[in-house]
């Protein structure tokens, strides 16, 4: 099983999907801004990041950068999470993403996605 970050502004959307990767298994936590999520990661250590691009003040981005330069975080898979993305779906990395998901992300998706990264790891 995975440590997955999640970061959201909606507080209840961040919560539900931390709710929803625990119920599956995994150790989850959730931000609701930038600076929260980068204290929150260096103590948390995740291995997977599911990160809102539109945040208020701090982008996901941004965000993302922060992770990318933390030690011990450079590794992590990152995953922009959007309605910015054209066209629905996945799409191709950019900047320190690894991965774009179109929201809205059906949950079978991003199980897939955390079951994916289990079998590669085994």
């Amino acid at each position: 099983m995975h440590r997955v970050l999640v970061v959201d502004d909606d507080p209840d959307t961040a919560e539900s999907f931390r709710l929803l990767f625990r119920a599956w298994g995994h150790r989850a936590a959730a931000a609701s801004d930038g600076p929260s999520a980068l204290a929150l990661a260096e103590a948390f250590r995740p291995e997977v990041a599911f990160i809102d691009v539109m945040l208020p003040g701090m982008d996901g981005y941004e965000v993302a950068h922060g992770l990318r330069v933390t030690p011990g975080l450079e590794h992590s898979l990152l995953v922009a999470v959007t309605g910015l993305t054209p066209g629905g779906g996945r799409a191709a990395p950019h900047g320190d993403f690894d991965l774009y998901l179109t929201k809205p992300v059906e949950p079978d998706e991003l199980r897939r996605l955390l079951d994916s990264l289990a079998e590669g790891a085994g």
